[in-house]
């Protein structure tokens, strides 16, 4: 690419390069702004690149004027304002694209590099995952050698030496750039993303719509990543691997929803479920990574008993339906431990008015799923078995019943419970939830929803067990009496290698999957996904992870008793004035070096001195020569040649073997002995 750009007219060749950087830049973005501002941002640079291809003048300033006006509009169509994060990244990439219709002046270059550089930054409001930082190195680099080019106004310099030249510039400030990463003091949080935007993020939700939860087996992406603090770091059994996340309980008909924050005060209130949790067997103690969702749970293991650590300055609290809350959302990656015990009992044991709120349905709704229930009471077999024969029974329904398990069950509207029942028989697992709940509840039995995943992959790199968007689940809890809630996964009697084992519904491929495929085999892709992922997941750990805590504890290490921020602060003190010390004495390093040829002519500068004919040191060869023969006359001509030659080897394309002649002539040099009068 360097070379076919080097063969195009420099001003030509410079902006193809910097529309290609202001790209990059941007890329990532495309995924969070608006479809009509990547469109148009990509047609923006693309006329930008056709106008400086074809030597076309830019367009008037009212041209640019009428799309400001447009963005502007389009942004406040969108977001309903032009502040935030959202609207003010969407409004710097436009501006980024129309500014490059106005590079008339270095002064417009100017501020085309500022704004690239607030791009490059904002990027990372966004997400701070590995692939995102290494985009955005290369993008960096990129703005720094179009920098760089555009401080040479001169001649045509290659774009090699401006990018070797960034690269040194990059090299030289890592060592600041690590020093304050380390040392600089962590307030947590310095600054967050605004809880206004949490529709369009994927992962679990406090709402689930029937089908919602299948729309996640489409995105393969890390939804969080355990560490289990056991013999050679390995899970418990699969069976045992709920992670668990929103508990829903109200319904619609169609839709279910958490509990209201009233309706969770009252249970709480009158009856602390969480006080009530029962515990068995011993804790399985693990590290959890999970990803940023802008949602205030915390998703673990079932089921901890004490609260999950957390970095310094959150809080968690349990709700009464053994859910985890953060005070805030979760904007970024979050660390945390916790211990859970996977033998639990919670709930009342006797039935309270309470338990009502779980029973309740839609007047009217699905009414052969209720028609189905009376039919189950009737009957006198499963009247004497209680809540354990209903279930049971329901169960025995889904394995013989012909169900099946798909992630394309069809558009279920209305009466969601009666069309898996008797109709499609087919669904995802919160289909499968769904219809099992609406069928307990129509037999007055409590019951609820619980979302979060399920199972989850190794890691063969680094051992971390991986749980992606694609694990999301949704199973049941059933409230008996005497046992308190007890969990009914239903799936698993559709389809149970979904929890007994690790397989998956797995979304169509794309064509390039497909290519992929046929061009890499299976395994090589699968180790390269491994490779990659533990790679990302040591970033996550060591860099994003870097928390106040952790940074204090270096500190300890270093052996400080107590260490706070104000010895944060004394030690970049320090270790900055270290680094301008051997800033100094590098600089002056670099002074008193010199090539063979520089000293070769300052030799002559200190011999001419002794012949008391001191001249200037910054006098080139050239000019030497001619006060040489001003000084000594015809003696001095033997000099002034050699002179002559020193210059000309400076500019020689293989100077080495010139300098060592030049070097032995020297030594056998005639010198005149006087000065001439």
């Amino acid at each position: 690419m360097m070379q076919r750009l080097a063969s195009l007219p420099r001003e030509l060749r410079d902006t193809l390069f910097l529309l290609a950087v202001i790209a990059c830049c941007a890329a990532p973005l495309v995924a969070h702004i608006p479809p009509w501002a990547s469109t148009l941002a990509a047609l923006l640079l693309a006329w930008r690149g056709w106008l400086a291809w074809r030597a076309r003048p830019l367009p008037g300033r009212w041209v640019t004027w009428v799309l400001l006006a447009l963005v502007t509009a389009l942004t406040l169509a969108s977001f309903r304002t032009i502040v935030g994060p959202d609207a003010g990244v969407t409004l710097i990439v436009m501006l980024l694209a129309l500014k490059t219709l106005e590079l008339r002046a270095r002064r417009d270059a100017m501020v085309v590099f500022f704004l690239g550089f607030f791009t490059l930054l904002s990027n990372f409001l966004f997400s701070q995952s590995l692939g995102v930082a290494l985009t955005m190195l290369v993008a960096l680099l990129g703005l720094l050698t179009a920098l760089i080019n555009a401080h040479q106004p001169a001649g045509r310099p290659p774009l090699a030496d401006s990018l070797r030249t960034a690269l040194n510039m990059a090299l030289l400030g890592a060592p600041i750039m690590v020093l304050l990463f380390v040392l600089f003091p962590r307030f947590a949080p310095l600054w967050g993303i605004p809880n206004d935007q949490l529709a369009g993020r994927s992962g679990l939700s406090g709402e689930m719509s029937v089908g919602s939860i299948a729309r996640l087996a489409l995105d393969d992406s890390v939804a969080l990543r355990v560490r289990f603090d056991t013999p050679g770091g390995q899970p418990p059994p699969q069976a045992e691997l709920y992670f668990r996340g929103p508990v829903l309980t109200a319904f619609n008909g169609r839709e279910w929803f958490a509990l209201s924050q009233p309706q969770a005060r009252a249970i709480s209130w009158a009856s602390p479920i969480p006080a009530r949790l029962e515990v068995l067997g011993k804790p399985i103690r693990y590290a959890m990574t999970l990803e940023a969702s802008r949602r205030p749970w915390l998703v673990t293991l079932d089921v901890p008993e004490d609260p999950p650590v957390l970095p310094q300055g959150m809080r968690a609290h349990m709700t009464p339906e053994l859910q985890w809350i953060t005070a805030q959302p979760i904007t970024s990656v979050l660390r945390y431990e916790a211990a859970s015990y996977p033998q639990f009992r919670h709930g009342p044991l006797e039935r309270t008015p309470l338990l009502r709120t779980y029973t309740q349905l839609p007047p009217g709704s699905n009414p052969r799923t209720a028609a189905l229930a009376a039919r189950m009471r009737a009957d006198p077999q499963l009247a004497a078995g209680g809540a354990q024969a209903m279930v049971d029974a329901a169960l025995q329904r889904l394995r013989t019943g012909g169900y099946v398990y798909t992630l394309e069950p069809g558009t279920y509207d209305s009466d969601t419970a009666d069309a898996f029942w008797f109709d499609r028989k087919q669904g995802f697992c919160e289909h499968i939830a769904s219809s099992f709940v609406v069928l307990m509840r129509s037999l007055d039995i409590p019951a609820r929803i619980v979302t979060g995943y399920q199972g989850g992959e190794r890691n063969s790199v680094d051992g971390y067990w991986t749980v992606r968007q694609s694990d999301a689940h949704a199973w049941a809890e059933v409230w008996m009496a005497g046992r308190g809630w007890v969990r009914v996964d239903p799936t698993a009697a559709v389809s149970p290698g979904r929890i007994g084992s690790f397989e998956r519904l797995q979304a169509p491929r794309t064509v390039l999957g497909e290519a992929l495929i046929g061009m890499i085999s299976p395994s090589m892709l699968t180790r390269l996904r491994a490779v990659w992922e533990a790679l990302d997941n040591r970033w996550t750990q060591w860099v994003l992870n870097y928390t106040q805590d952790r940074q204090l504890d270096l500190l300890k290490q270093l052996g400080f008793s107590q260490p706070d921020w104000q010895d944060l602060v004394r030690l970049i003190g320090l270790a900055l004035l270290a680094a301008m010390l051997a800033g100094t004495g590098w600089a002056l390093w670099e002074r008193s070096r010199s090539t063979p040829w520089q000293r070769l002519l300052r030799q002559v500068h200190r011999r001419l001195g002794h012949l008391g004919a001191p001249l200037p040191a910054h006098l080139p060869p050239r000019a030497m020569a001619v006060r040489v023969r001003d000084l000594f006359g015809a003696p001095g001509q033997p000099l002034a040649d050699w002179l002559l030659r020193l210059e000309q080897t400076r500019y020689a394309a293989r100077p080495q073997a010139t300098l060592k002649a030049l070097r032995g002539e020297l030594r056998h040099l005639p010198w005149p002995n006087k000065k001439h009068s």
